[in-house]
């Protein structure tokens, strides 16, 4: 008899701990729901936090969600913490693309590379292309860093645009636009004593389809400042 009621009370237990289990998710998925009608992104970040801890079937995805939430925060390394920075092929597009931002954010443009080349296999993109364009061009591999422009170039759409933060209000150029940049600095690079002239009219051609263009016309006025200092004697 006594171990039939320490039975009964252990099975009471369980399914207590089961419902109040339920109730706290229940709870949270709640919420959630109304701190993102709110836009309260604190909150966000805590009820991800809760349902990772108490839906254990559905943890990557919130890990991933929570770390987008991160990322668009500002939040790069706790962004990473969140989901690691590891290349796995079974990635959602989600985590790809925090990895792939974070990491820039971060200035570790080689690690970055191996995220945004996964995510342009995925989905083949403008817009990602142009990451990959910049990047390679920061890591100084130019020969990738052309294929990527010229891929820009080729399929930029007209209504495709690209925004800069350089300036102290953000504007918008058009994606061939941008490119057109990406290119000249591509040019100079190859050749910075003999390469001037050519990516000056490089240049011109954006400011040309981009007049708002700032970051383009800074750099065309450093290089005709380059091309008026005088040359060492040899």
């Amino acid at each position: 008899m006594k171990k039939l009621l320490i039975v009964a009370l252990c099975v009471l237990g369980f399914q207590a701990q089961a419902q109040t289990s339920q109730e706290l998710l229940n709870h949270y998925r709640e919420y959630y729901k109304q701190m993102k009608i709110q836009g309260d992104s604190q909150g966000i970040i805590n009820g991800l936090t809760h349902l990772i801890l108490l839906s254990p079937s559905e943890v990557q995805a919130h890990k991933d969600t929570l770390a987008m939430v991160y990322m668009s925060e500002g939040n790069h390394i706790q962004a990473l913490n969140t989901i690691g920075i590891d290349n796995s092929p079974t990635d959602s597009d989600i985590a790809i693309e925090v990895k792939a931002v974070s990491l820039k954010a971060l200035n570790e443009p080689n690690r970055a590379l191996i995220h945004f080349e996964e995510l342009f296999k995925r989905t083949p993109d403008p817009s990602i292309a142009y990451e990959l364009a910049e990047l390679y061009l920061q890591t100084n591999n130019l020969e990738k860093s052309n294929s990527y422009i010229e891929y820009g170039l080729t399929n930029s759409k007209e209504n495709m645009g690209k925004t800069f933060y350089e300036s102290q209000q953000p504007y918008q150029v058009s994606m061939k636009s941008a490119f057109l940049y990406l290119k000249a600095l591509s040019k100079f690079n190859e050749n910075k004593a003999t390469n001037i002239d050519a990516a000056i009219s490089i240049l011109d051609e954006a400011i040309k389809t981009a007049p708002n263009f700032n970051l383009a016309i800074l750099s065309k006025n450093a290089l005709l400042n380059q091309k008026k200092e005088p040359k060492p004697k040899e």
